[in-house]
């Protein structure tokens, strides 16, 4: 550990960086690794917490227990560390009330960042046993958009970053992949759900929606599922695109901004 943060600590000092990111097991943080990262420049630090409930860490053979992710996570924020925290959805055992679970208890932390990681079964794995044998149903892609997009926006209210949502692209992944919601453009997706349960607040009628090029994609929804699913709300969404705005705004027939 100690030789790859000089290196990574010299790397910092020459060229300026703000600081060294790293990621760990909660119960494989104490005072002296922490004293240790301190003076080699890490500046963040990830737990890998998966689930804040006991069952299914000791189900998916985690090694740890939700009091380590906490201990953990107050150490690490006492050191002065921003603190990062890892969440699996759908894994073996859980559901999605235990995932929601998971992700309240994860708030209580005050974490400064989170990544979610929906559970992807790879083949030659204990997961793959389980899952040929009946035992482990995996959440089916529309199930953990419809969850993962809950999850967003619960952490969105608290202030809380999500800098990943799901798995890097990866042919290992794709070509290994046996089951589990895996998609190269989820996180979109996931935002896309998020816009779309806002604009269902609006009341029937004809808008006309301000939209940066950029948003585009997130806006109209895969396959233009969040227009037809409004228009068939009998909401009616014209779109028009502006580089003047960051994402997009709302307006009435009548001309005033609606803000949803």
């Amino acid at each position: 550990m100690i030789g790859l943060l000089e290196v990574a600590f010299d790397a910092v000092k020459k060229y300026g960086f703000m600081g060294i990111r790293c990621s760990t097991r909660p119960d494989k943080i104490d005072t002296e690794v922490l004293s240790i990262l301190k003076s080699f420049g890490v500046t963040s630090i990830e737990l890998g917490a998966q689930s804040m409930d006991d069952e299914v860490l000791l189900a998916n053979d985690r090694g740890h227990n939700s009091e380590d992710v906490r201990i953990a996570s107050k150490l690490i924020k006492d050191y002065g560390f921003s603190l990062g925290l890892q969440m699996m959805t759908g894994l073996y055992k859980s559901s999605e009330e235990l995932d929601i679970k998971t992700a309240n208890e994860l708030i209580k932390l005050k974490p400064d960042t989170v990544r979610i990681y929906p559970t992807v079964t790879l083949e030659n794995t204990r997961l793959a046993d389980l899952y040929r044998s009946g035992d482990y149903i995996p959440m089916d892609l529309d199930s953990t958009i419809k969850l993962c997009s809950n999850l967003l926006d619960m952490f969105d209210r608290e202030n809380i970053k999500v800098i990943r949502l799901g798995l890097h692209a990866s042919e290992e992944v794709e070509e290994k992949r046996l089951a589990g919601a895996y998609h190269p453009a989820l996180r979109e997706m996931c935002e896309s759900e998020v816009l779309l349960n806002k604009l269902k607040t609006l009341e029937k009628g004809e808008y006309e929606a301000l939209v940066n090029p950029k948003f585009i994609s997130k806006f109209v929804g895969q396959k233009r599922k969040n227009i037809e699913t409004l228009k068939n709300m009998g909401i009616h969404i014209k779109i028009s695109q502006t580089s003047e705005i960051k994402d997009y705004k709302i307006i009435e027939r009548i001309g005033e901004f609606k803000e949803i």
